[in-house]
């Protein structure tokens, strides 16, 4: 459970996402900063991502961390939480400094999509360099569409296209990636 950005106007308290969280939530999210969106408000999205957060940590709960455009803005509100802070950063598209700045806080960087495009080399660059040990797979299905399959048309059962194109661009096997993600998956959402 969680506030997403494009949300963030809706009234939220501590209290009501602590309800929520009994019903048996294993993260907070999807929840950050969105600045492409119409009439984004980079003061009440930051309000609404600090309360979270600290939710986040009062309950040792990871977070699903979303962010387009105010990657900036993200990283420096991030920084007082770590290393407390468990998390990862879901559909990275970008480049490898930026991943690596999200992993230097001790967070995860999950690949979906973008890293099975042919086109896509800043994304390639990055999944190089995630460490395999923090690393997650993801599709955002069905808002991100992969290489041949539409965004609409996307669902979690592409999840394996893009665990063949990280394999692919790390020169593993695939079966090593599905192993070490599923692990990693296990680990951060604590689910031994």
């Amino acid at each position: 459970f969680g506030l997403h950005p494009w949300v963030a106007h809706e009234p939220l308290t501590g209290a009501a996402l602590a309800a929520q969280l009994e019903r048996g939530a294993v993260a907070i999210g999807e929840i950050g900063l969105d600045g492409k969106i119409e009439a984004a408000d980079l003061e009440r999205q930051t309000e609404v991502l600090r309360l979270q957060l600290e939710v986040a940590l009062a309950r040792d709960l990871p977070v699903l961390l979303h962010c387009r455009g105010w990657h900036e803005e993200l990283l420096a509100l991030l920084a007082p939480y770590a290393p407390r802070l468990r998390g990862v950063v879901h559909a990275f598209s970008r480049g490898p400094e930026l991943a690596a700045r999200f992993l230097a806080l001790g967070l995860f960087v999950a690949f979906g999509g973008a890293a099975t495009r042919r086109n896509a080399g800043r994304v390639a660059r990055a999944v190089a360099r995630v460490p395999l040990d923090r690393l997650l797979l993801e599709t955002d299905a069905p808002s991100i569409g992969l290489e041949g399959v539409l965004a609409e048309e996307a669902e979690p059962c592409h999840v394996a296209q893009v665990a063949r194109a990280v394999a692919a661009i790390k020169g593993l096997e695939v079966g090593e990636v599905i192993a070490a993600t599923g692990e990693n998956a296990q680990a951060l959402f604590r689910f031994r």
